[in-house]
């Protein structure tokens, strides 16, 4: 079993688990591009009754390209995005992959939502790609 460990920028949030991530994708949503200030957001699947939170961590609701809710966690003081729980995955909390103390171990298998990808993005690889949501 792998630990799994990060926090915000400042430090005041912080997460472990002591778990296998469930998987490891990148979501080209638009939504997820916002909420990154990225092009897209790498996430790693917890199984949300492994991982521990300290700190009060503050949650903005949205309703992702999918039509459900999705729950975005954040720092209310430094603006690091660490968490989304999605409506469509019960029982698990998307981990941005970002904020992890290692993230060396992360690769991701899946890509979602390729149809809002940017142009100028091509990951390669051997990923799995969908053109929306998985399923």
């Amino acid at each position: 079993m792998a630990t799994i460990a990060g926090g915000c920028l400042c430090g005041k949030i912080r997460y472990s688990a002591e778990a296998e991530p469930v998987f490891v994708g990148v979501c080209h949503c638009h939504n997820c591009q916002r909420a990154t200030g990225g092009a897209f957001a790498v996430v790693a699947g917890i199984p949300e009754a492994a991982l521990t939170i300290t700190g009060a961590p503050k949650t903005f609701r949205d309703t992702g390209e999918s039509g459900k809710a999705m729950l975005r966690s954040f720092c209310p003081d430094c603006g690091s995005t660490l968490f989304a729980a999605a409506e469509a995955m019960p029982g698990v909390l998307l981990v941005m992959t970002g904020t992890l103390d290692d993230p060396s171990w992360v690769k991701p298998g899946v890509e979602i939502f390729c149809d809002s990808a940017q142009p100028w993005v091509a990951l390669g690889g051997e990923m799995q790609r969908f053109p929306r949501m998985i399923g």
